[in-house]
């Protein structure tokens, strides 16, 4: 029997603040190997006034014991069918690193559905159009690990506990399988601004890289850059904070209610 689409939204989208009435959605979408949880502080800091909605991800915490995805269009599919019709509200979605690939597929199912949102910040990743060779997923567990460690967005006593590593390894390596096989289908530009944010020290990406986000939208781009590597968003969360609720300010009406 299928799943209704309440049970759905439970399963992959977590509410960790009761928001204000009419408060804006602001979707927030992990990075490889993340979960909902990862989002916790930034819900805090914005409720009640943003209602935070943060992907939990199959494979992973509660959902330990469902397959693992293994696209980066399963997932925003995934998504897109939690989130169920439309109450009038165009969500703004938040997606870092893994999390802006689902992103950026996620908007494109709801554009298509004719409730595109209304913002989207694409947060440690590169554009779409932009295809690197990448097989750390073909790698031994060794490889990964030391990727992960090299972007500094994985707790190190997790990564020295054996048998969290045999739970987190296998989710690790459908992640960045994931991510390694992406390509962007040819389609529609986005009609929503996009904002890429990026750190100025990113190892994986270049501010030339995330100023290629731009081609993907006819709605407006703009690339705002943290001191900080691919996790500056942990460091620099006041500032990243700041520059959500400057953008949902500027959206007024479109994104639900005034932050």
């Amino acid at each position: 029997m299928a799943e209704q689409p309440g049970a759905q939204h439970r399963l992959w989208l977590r509410s960790f603040h009761r928001p204000t009435p009419g408060a804006p959605r602001l979707i927030c979408l992990p990075h490889a190997g993340g979960s909902a949880s990862f989002y916790f502080g930034l819900s805090r800091a914005l409720s009640p006034a943003v209602e935070v909605l943060a992907v939990q991800y199959p494979g992973r915490q509660d959902r330990y014991d469902e397959p693992l995805a293994g696209s980066i269009q399963e997932l925003a599919r995934g998504v897109f069918h939690a989130l169920g019709e439309s109450d009038g509200t165009p969500p703004v979605l938040f997606g870092h690193s893994m999390g802006a690939m689902v992103g950026f597929e996620l908007a494109r199912l709801l554009q298509a559905a004719g409730r595109p949102p209304a913002l989207f910040f694409a947060s440690g990743r590169r554009g779409p159009s932009l295809v690197r060779t990448e097989t750390v997923h073909q790698g031994d567990d060794a490889t990964l690990i030391a990727e992960v460690t090299k972007l500094d967005g994985t707790d190190a006593a997790l990564l020295e506990d054996e048998e969290l590593l045999r739970m987190v390894l296998p989710v690790l390596r459908a992640d960045y399988r994931a991510v390694e096989t992406y390509r962007r289908v040819p389609g529609p530009r986005l009609s929503c601004p996009v904002v890429a944010m990026t750190g100025d020290a990113d190892p994986r990406v270049s501010l030339d890289e995330a100023r290629t986000w731009a081609e993907e939208t006819e709605g407006g781009f703009e690339l705002r850059v943290f001191p900080g590597a691919h996790f500056y968003l942990v460091a620099a969360q006041e500032a990243v904070l700041a520059e959500v609720r400057t953008a949902l300010r500027r959206l007024g009406p479109a994104a639900g209610a005034s932050v």
